[in-house]
């Protein structure tokens, strides 16, 4: 009979989601990753309202930045 800790080393280890990244980045419905607008916390009456109007909506992220951030959620 096999004792239990032989069981545990056999198991695969858990996938973690990176905590500080499922916090920053958001997966849409067809599977692009959206982030937030850098620069948009403070100092916002020196930036035009064309500016802030930017900073609303999510961006798509890079593509040179993907494969590392869908790392980071464990995809």
């Amino acid at each position: 009979m096999w004792a239990s800790n032989q069981w545990e080393r056999l198991k695969v280890p858990k996938q973690k989601t990176n905590s500080a990244a499922k916090k920053r980045f958001k997966i849409t419905g067809s599977g692009r990753i959206l982030r937030r607008h850098a620069m948009k916390s403070h100092n916002l009456e020196k930036k035009s309202a064309k500016r802030r109007r930017g900073f609303r909506r999510h961006h798509e992220l890079d593509e040179s930045n993907t494969r590392e951030v869908e790392r980071l959620l464990g995809r």
